[in-house]
């Protein structure tokens, strides 16, 4: 098949870059033809709430990359969607994440669908955000009803698609697959080498964006309490603030424990992501919402164990006791299962059913489930 992918790529960058390249590579091992289209100008600047919306890295080998799309130009809109339109692609996804992009996806899926042979599939990362405002309510449903099919990463996604899409049209999803493109795993006392970390120390990681709905603040707290103090484990914050960085900082400062905080915060490169999860014991994620995270793919390529909430999508792919905890969104929580994670010694029996867990969540239950959807179009 002829597939266009539309979406955040190079040289952008983030997780949704990465799995729409990952995507566009298992597409390829497939032996269809890809072409990817991204944009000119993503967002404004002033919506954006990190340092910079671009990467340093090369662009990644074999993909074919084409920055055509101005989010904010109805005009530019109309031209890439005749442009693909000419192309006669087989299939276009549509990898959608957020409100802001509906009108602008809608608009170029309603210029490519003049052509009724080439079929318009949604993959939905994120229908509905986690910090929902009232836009929110009422422009998804353009994008929603451009599109003929939609594939999601979760149940959870299904159900908030359904807010907007009374025809009920064909949906599949597949798990998040794992992202197995930042290098192999490392021991991990030669990762805490490199990090200027103590061979022997106990960690957990915080890896990624630093956002509310994270839940940062919470995993901040479960580290106030005394037992973990007394056992001598560390907090490793990765990742950039997307926000102000004080009321975290303030915490730190207010519970006294800013010597058992280590604080990285600036985006972490490709060619350093194996350093921090294979230097790590297990991997918080103290979510307040979520649907579903690719930090938990990571950590499952590098097989480290993961405490998650019960939020979501979550943990629907950690189960609970058998590779991880999955907890209530509560510090209290949180910090009861880091200590019977380390005084229970529960690392290496969590780490060996990791690796036939991890079995589940390969790239082509991801390729099949849009194939899928855009076959269930036809009918």
């Amino acid at each position: 098949m002829h597939i266009v992918i539309i979406g955040t790529a190079h040289p952008y960058r983030g997780g949704l870059a990465a799995f729409n390249e990952r995507l566009a590579t298992q597409f390829l091992d497939e032996g269809h033809k890809v072409e990817m289209y991204t944009f000119t100008l993503q967002y404004p600047s002033f919506l954006f709430p990190g340092k910079t919306q671009f990467t340093d890295a090369p662009a990644p080998a074999r993909l074919d990359i084409k920055r055509r799309i101005n989010s904010c130009n109805p005009l530019n809109w109309f031209s890439v969607g005749k442009e693909i339109r000419k192309k006669k692609p087989d299939l276009v996804v549509f990898a959608y994440w957020m409100s802001f992009m509906a009108p602008c996806f809608g608009t170029i899926a309603r210029c490519i669908r003049r052509d009724k042979s080439i079929r318009c599939v949604g993959l939905v990362h994120n229908m509905i955000p986690h910090d929902p405002k009232a836009i929110d309510r009422f422009v998804p449903r353009y994008f929603v009803k451009a599109m003929e099919g939609f594939t999601t990463l979760s149940e959870a996604v299904i159900a908030d698609i359904n807010h907007f899409d009374h025809a009920r049209k064909p949906k599949t999803w597949a798990p998040h697959p794992i992202y197995d493109h930042y290098g192999s795993r490392i021991p991990k006392v030669e990762a805490r080498k490199q990090l200027g970390l103590d061979a022997d120390g106990k960690y957990v990681l915080f890896f990624g964006f630093i956002r509310d709905y994270k839940g940062l603040d919470l995993l901040i707290d479960a580290f106030g309490d005394p037992r973990l103090q007394d056992m001598g484990v560390k907090l490793i914050v990765a990742g950039e603030f997307y926000g102000s960085p004080e009321p975290y900082l303030e915490r730190i400062r207010s519970l006294d424990i800013s010597d058992i905080v280590i604080l990285h915060n600036d985006y972490i490169p490709d060619s350093q992501v194996n350093l921090y999860f294979c230097a790590a014991d297990i991997v918080a994620q103290p979510y307040k919402n979520a649907t579903q995270s690719g930090v938990t793919q990571v950590a499952f390529h590098f097989e480290v164990p993961m405490l998650v909430t019960n939020v979501g999508g979550l943990a629907e792919i950690v189960p609970d006791g058998k590779i991880g905890y999955v907890v209530p969104p509560e510090a209290q929580a949180i910090t009861d299962a880091l200590i019977d994670y380390y005084n229970g010694e529960r690392e290496a029996a969590f780490t060996q059913a990791l690796l036939e867990e991890k079995k589940k969540y390969t790239w082509n239950r991801m390729t099949t489930a849009v194939l899928q959807a855009a076959e269930k179009c036809k009918n």
